[in-house]
């Protein structure tokens, strides 16, 4: 799971980073709105931990556009009244831990938050009868084995960590599939293709002209166009 952190203070953030990294996890560490923003558009983050005190402004306001982008949000915050707890879930957070915090905690929160978000819970990625176990790379499908190839487990591990959220294709060829964009053309369309092929229809959509998309409670693949 890839992380963004939103945190200025720099030994809180380093200690967070580590112990993040210690559970396997991958982690952007910003300390701004301004360069909070910037990660959200570029870097592919399935889950934040927000800090609210940013130097240049407060995170709160940063709180409607994550929720746009369909991001987990874990509020890590020194404001620790009750009518701040609830401005900050009632904005859009998910989970609201106040500082001072024990790391244990707050990695306990985490996965439950991606466990809530993603049927993810670190080993397993599970939604609607299709499992991705993530050590063994094995796929099924309502218990039939799927063999895919490396470049299919990505694109469909991708679109599981994010269900729900669009993928542009630019991130896809770009970040996901060998070569990045110098080998794109339509070969994202050939592995979206033959992934759709293998798994069965009713899992990946089109957003025609933007990306792909895995809905949670599952829509029609031909909603927004059928193509791959």
């Amino acid at each position: 799971m890839k992380i963004l952190l939103i945190e200025d203070d720099m030994d809180l953030g380093n200690g967070v980073r580590i112990a993040l990294r210690d559970q396997g996890m991958q982690v952007v560490w910003v300390r701004s709105l301004e360069d909070a923003a910037r990660s959200i558009e570029h870097d592919s983050c399935e889950l934040v931990l927000l800090d609210l005190g940013l130097p240049d402004g407060d995170g709160l306001d940063l709180l409607a556009r994550l929720r746009a982008a369909r991001l987990p949000v874990l509020i890590l915050s020194a404001r620790d009244t009750l009518e701040q707890r609830l401005r900050g879930l009632d904005g859009g957070a998910d989970d609201y831990l106040v500082k001072p915090f024990v790391l244990a905690e707050l990695l306990s929160r985490v996965r439950a938050l991606a466990r809530r978000s993603y049927g993810f819970d670190g080993d397993t990625i599970e939604l609607r009868g299709l499992l991705l176990q993530v050590p063994t790379r094995r796929v099924s499908v309502h218990g039939r084995p799927v063999e895919l190839t490396a470049s299919e487990y990505a694109l469909l591990k991708t679109l599981l960590m994010r269900a729900n959220r669009v993928i542009t294709r630019r991130v896809l060829e770009e970040h996901i599939l060998p070569g990045g964009l110098a080998n794109a053309s339509n070969t994202l369309d050939v592995h979206m293709g033959n992934l759709r092929r293998k798994i069965g229809e009713g899992y990946i959509r089109t957003v025609r002209g933007v990306g792909y998309v895995i809905d949670q409670q599952g829509e029609s693949s031909t909603q927004s166009g059928a193509g791959a």
